[in-house]
Formats: structure tokens, C-alpha cells, sequence
């Protein structure tokens, strides 16, 4: 799925903003999907714009900047419909805790215990958030999505809490001595 793509999902729902569109892309329900920044959000935003798939209002607020706020056109609704035909990519999966988990040999077997501490503790607060979101009214794809996620993050947390003390076994023990930094 590419940023046009994501876009078009999020306005299929609601008119945003493209600041809407970017916090929506990194909490939330639509922050499983694809990775979206400001600098790839208002060029795919004009992109759309100019091809009909989307039009823009201005909104002016008294005592704030004015907005501009986006809505999807019937064109953009069928673009987008027709985008969930094509072939799906590959998820991409970067974790900068595997590279940690990665180099654990390297490092003091108490950090290594902290970080997988903290990792569960991160989480667990993250399948809270998940849980919450189905407190909302939500169609029913949305709760077998939000439930698809927090079984993956429960697979993740017992998986660690069960093989952590293997990590920690590869660790630096306290009485060897560590590399100078």
C-alpha cells in the first residue's frame, strides 16, 4: 500500500486534515499499515487532489491557523476500492529491539534483563491501546483487525517472558569484564 493509498483510506471514513491524516497513520487503528510522514503525506494529499480523487476547503478557526481540510471524492472512493484488488506487498517488520536482542552478547546480563522487562511493559501498553480502540463502535472488520493485533502482541509477550532468561544466558555476566565504550 503505498501513501496515496493510506490517504484515501483515512478519508473514506471522515474529512481530515493532513496533520489528522499523520497522527491517524501513527495512533490508532491506521497505524498498522503503511508508515507515513508529513513529507510524503501533503505531496501524495496534492497528487490526489490534482487527479480528482480528493478536494480541499479551507476551515478558519478564530485565534488559530486556518485549515485545510481534505474529503474524498466518489473517483477517489472507487480508486481507492479498486487499490484493494491489487497483488498485497510484503509487511515490512524493523525492530530496533532485535538489534539489541542481536548484539546481547555484548552487553550486561542485567540491561539485557531491563530491556526485556521493558519491552513487555511497552507491549502490554500497546494491547491496552487495542483493547480500548474496540470499546469505540467500529465495523466489524476493524474489531477483527484490532483483535488480530493484540493476539500478535500477546504471541510476542509470552514468547519473551518464555525465552527471555535465553537472551540473558548470552549476555555479558556480571564478573566478565565489558569493552570500554
Amino acid at each position: 500500500m503505498n501513501i496515496q493509498t493510506l490517504c484515501l483510506s483515512i478519508l473514506y471514513d471522515k474529512d481530515v486534515t493532513g496533520y489528522e491524516i499523520r497522527k491517524l497513520s501513527t495512533q490508532g487503528l491506521h497505524a498498522y499499515f503503511v508508515e507515513a510522514s508529513y513529507g510524503s503525506i501533503y505531496p501524495a494529499l496534492n497528487k490526489l487532489e490534482q487527479g480528482g480523487y480528493v478536494t480541499s476547503r479551507q476551515e478558519i478557526h478564530v485565534g488559530s491557523p486556518t485549515k485545510k481540510i481534505y474529503s474524498i471524492t466518489n473517483t477517489g472512493r472507487s480508486k481507492f476500492q479498486n487499490s484493494l484488488f491489487d497483488e498485497l506487498g510484503e509487511d515490512i517488520f524493523r525492530s530496533e529491539f532485535l538489534l539489541f536482542a542481536r548484539f546481547a552478547s555484548l552487553l550486561p546480563a542485567a540491561l539485557v534483563k531491563q530491556r526485556l522487562d521493558e519491552r513487555i511493559e511497552g507491549l502490554e501498553q500497546k494491547r491496552h491501546g487495542l483493547k480500548e480502540m474496540l470499546e469505540a463502535p467500529l465495523q466489524k472488520s476493524d474489531v477483527w483487525v484490532l483483535n488480530y493485533g493484540s493476539t500478535v502482541i500477546g504471541v510476542e509477550i509470552e514468547y519473551i517472558k518464555t525465552h527471555m532468561h535465553q537472551l540473558i544466558a548470552l549476555a555479558v555476566q556480571e564478573d566478565m569484564p565489558i569493552l570500554a565504550q
